[in-house]
């Protein structure tokens, strides 16, 4: 949650649950960001949805999950359990055994599997070619976002940073062995009760 590290309300439902997600036909995120939580993927401020509506897009993107091991929460997870949402799992052959026996009575949930190894590549391509989902907002760590860098299917990073602890510290978002190179286009730091927080949106070089 964005607000227990000082992101405020401006990064609750502007960036983390509103613009960040608000063109996007589907949001994903993977195994390890969900655990534990019920939540839905989506934007809720009254007037963000009423110009995703103007824009002809569906009131909930398509939520998509990325795991390799099929380790899913599906029979308490609100995520899984609305009818109403799209839900897609990304995984390979064990994961989508794995999930199997808790899916077979959600016909609103389609596992993708990239086969003997998990593949979010194929999975997004697949999401493409058979779902008309082309826009992905994504939501993640380090893990899932260094694989989708490296993949060459990122165009912009939104990234907000705290002066409070949590986690690790000196983690970095990005871990591939490649220099990462950006264009800022533009920075915003909070003021009042959100002064040291910093948002950035971000360019990523040759997209």
């Amino acid at each position: 949650n964005p607000m227990d590290l000082g992101g405020g309300l401006t990064d609750k439902h502007l960036i983390y649950e509103g613009l960040s997600s608000l063109h996007a036909d589907a949001i994903l995120t993977g195994a390890g960001t969900i655990r534990g939580a019920q939540m839905v993927m989506a934007i809720w401020r009254p007037e963000l949805v009423r110009l995703r509506t103007a824009l002809g897009l569906e009131r909930y993107p398509a939520q998509v999950v990325a795991t390799r091991s099929g380790n899913l929460d599906i029979e308490s997870a609100l995520l899984f359990n609305v009818p109403e949402l799209r839900v897609f799992i990304l995984t390979d052959d064990a994961g989508a055994t794995a999930v199997a026996p808790h899916t077979r009575q959600r016909p609103w949930i389609r596992v993708l599997s990239g086969g003997r190894h998990s593949d979010v590549i194929a999975g997004l391509r697949a999401l493409r070619a058979n779902h008309g989902i082309a826009r992905v907002s994504c939501i993640g760590g380090r893990t899932l976002t260094t694989q989708l860098i490296d993949a060459g299917v990122v165009q912009d990073l939104y990234l907000t940073t705290s002066p409070k602890p949590g986690g690790e510290p000196n983690t970095p978002f990005y871990t591939g062995a490649q220099p990462l190179g950006t264009t800022l286009v533009v920075s915003k730091a909070g003021r009042d009760e959100e002064a040291g927080v910093r948002f950035e949106h971000l360019r990523l070089a040759d997209h």
